[in-house]
């Protein structure tokens, strides 16, 4: 039966038509006037302003419907810890208590941070060009979308991206991953992870306009991405990234 499901969908995406055109529609028609190929976006995070509260993934969460179950996220937040030997821990901050073969005393560190995480809506983005049947793609203004209408969860999108940044939703059967809140920002609204952030250690703006939060930041900033050498361009940027972050 899963097999036959798989064919059905693939058959239902040749006869199709044009998938972005139709994704972009159905989401420009809860909007009004809003023409995507005026924007791109991008977000930018500040390491050093981040405290970890966690506000922004339950604020996705809620926001997006993002399944309850804590190992699914859009967005998340890890804990970096530089020992004085130079190891490093890792820890998501929905699991404080670190395991009993990463305990540690506090004499023994070195630094920690935290680094926001989400879908790093890449220039080149892996996860696209995998897609057996164009169900993610790129909007004109930049951001990753997965049309829930085509995909057929196969998983190729979730292998192929680099940044962990994707999982198969539990009830819908299909991928799924941050959006930058595609259904606000098209209203000009912020994303929810940046509306609730208490020290707007994220930043979201249009990259085609110099004036805007994001602007200011990227020209006031040495910036970073994740992952540089994989070459996908990411438009999420980091200020004040440690080379320990992987």
């Amino acid at each position: 039966m899963k097999r036959r499901k798989f064919i059905d969908k693939c058959i239902s995406f040749v006869i199709g038509g044009t998938v972005i055109g139709g994704m972009v529609r159905r989401v420009s028609a809860q909007t009004t006037g809003y023409d995507p190929t005026k924007h791109l976006y991008g977000m930018g995070i500040q390491i050093d302003k981040c405290i970890g509260c966690g506000r922004c993934a339950e604020a996705c969460k809620a926001e997006n419907d993002v399944p309850k179950e804590p190992f699914f996220f859009r967005t998340w937040v890890e804990r970096y810890i530089i020992k004085k030997d130079n190891s490093t821990i890792v820890q998501n901050i929905d699991s404080r208590i670190p395991k009993p073969s990463e305990t540690f005393e506090e004499k023994e560190i070195l630094r920690s941070f935290y680094v926001p995480k989400l879908c790093n809506q890449c220039e080149n983005p892996p996860c696209v060009q995998v897609c057996p049947v164009g169900a993610t793609l790129k909007t004109e203004d930049g951001v990753i979308l997965v049309d829930e209408d085509r995909c057929i969860g196969c998983r190729y999108c979730i292998q192929a991206c680099p940044y962990g940044a994707r999982y198969l939703h539990p009830e819908k059967g299909t991928a799924d991953k941050c959006t930058f809140c595609y259904h606000r920002i098209t209203n000009d609204l912020l994303p929810a992870c940046v509306e609730v952030c208490p020290t707007q250690a994220r930043i979201f703006g249009d990259l085609k306009s110099g004036a805007s939060p994001l602007g200011r930041f990227r020209r006031m900033n040495k910036l970073h991405v994740l992952k540089p050498f994989l070459n996908t361009e990411p438009k999420v940027t980091y200020s004040g990234l440690d080379g320990e972050v992987r």
